[in-house]
């Protein structure tokens, strides 16, 4: 899935942890103090300039979330319908 950074699918991913961000109450700045990164790092997320590797996806989504899992799980049922077998 090479040069998949403005697929549906991975808008839809962000959107949720900008959902689960604001839900948590945490700031774009807070959010990247708790990251150890600069703001513009999680601002460029967000408007999916910048691409979430694997470990910074899970690492951000802890850092929003007491219950990751809940997400994870929720993409995979959805990539799951997109997949062909």
């Amino acid at each position: 899935m090479a040069g998949t950074l403005h697929t549906k699918q991975y808008r839809r991913l962000i959107q949720e942890l900008v959902e689960i961000r604001v839900k948590s109450g945490l700031s774009q700045a807070t959010l990247a103090r708790h990251l150890d990164r600069p703001p513009s790092f999680v601002a460029k997320v967000e408007l999916c300039e910048r691409r979430l590797d694997a470990i910074e996806f899970l690492v951000w989504l802890r850092a929003v979330s007491n219950e990751p899992e809940t997400l994870i799980n929720a993409m995979l049922r959805e990539l799951t319908e997109t997949i062909p077998r």
